[in-house]
């Protein structure tokens, strides 16, 4: 049984959630700013591709989102040794993650990132999802530190450089663990192949591992504040070589 003892906070770190806050931009002159300057989308998330991939192909069902959820939500309180208190999610698409999150911590900080006008449109207000993408979270003025970063079946649709810009901005603000859930080359799935960047597993580990974010489970990632708490059979984990 792991001792609590063995691991320890570094110096620095705070558990005030007063201190660390994630708070979205104001509806102003921001927005308009941002808006002007975010990257052009190469795709369209509108309500037709939502409806075709969501609810009429069932990719990424309530009871998928809610599994997923929880085991994240655990995992990273289990190394935080603390609940989760704030949560973003990048690619947040229509919020799915935001339900089960906060019925498992209804007190939870929740922000959605989405590059998609309809998404925004329709669910920004009632569930906290304002417009970007990946490499455009320097430019919205968030503020403030979080505790899990949620970026699923983002990565393989976005370029390299706006993964990057993504990845340090997330390292330079996490306190927790990221859940980067992407596919490969390796795998064999089903869902949206437009766009689709054609990455091996240890592209993906590369450019984590760049920006100090290490594989301590299901594409699940701590961070430099996690990191060095962790016992040796904690993580992180060597790459998986499939013969």
């Amino acid at each position: 049984m792991r001792a609590h003892a063995t691991r320890r906070r570094l110096p620095g770190a705070t558990t005030d959630p007063q201190a660390l806050t994630l708070a979205r931009p104001g509806r102003s002159s921001r927005v308009a700013f941002f808006v002007k300057k975010m990257r052009t989308l190469v795709k369209t998330y509108d309500r037709a591709y939502f409806d075709h991939w969501y609810r009429r192909q069932g990719i990424g069902t309530r009871t998928e989102v809610t599994r997923s959820a929880r085991f994240v939500l655990a995992a990273t309180e289990h190394l935080l040794m603390r609940p989760v208190r704030r949560a973003l999610d990048v690619g947040c698409g229509e919020g799915a993650w935001r339900a089960p999150l906060l019925a498992a911590r209804p007190g939870l900080r929740y922000l959605g990132v989405d590059p998609s006008e309809y998404a925004v449109a329709r669910y920004g207000r009632t569930r906290n999802i304002v417009r970007g993408g990946i490499g455009d979270l320097s430019r919205l003025r968030l503020r403030g530190r979080v505790d899990l970063v949620i970026c699923s079946d983002v990565l393989p649709y976005v370029d390299d450089n706006a993964i990057s810009d993504g990845l340090a901005w997330i390292t330079s603000h996490l306190d927790g663990c990221a859940y980067m859930h992407a596919m490969t080359t390796n795998d064999a799935f089903i869902g949206d192949r437009e766009h689709f960047h054609d990455r091996e597993p240890a592209d993906y580990l590369t450019m984590f591992a760049d920006h100090g974010l290490h594989r301590v489970g299901p594409h699940l990632y701590a961070g430099a504040m996690v990191l060095p708490t962790l016992c040796a059979l904690e993580g992180p984990l060597p790459p998986i070589v499939v013969q």
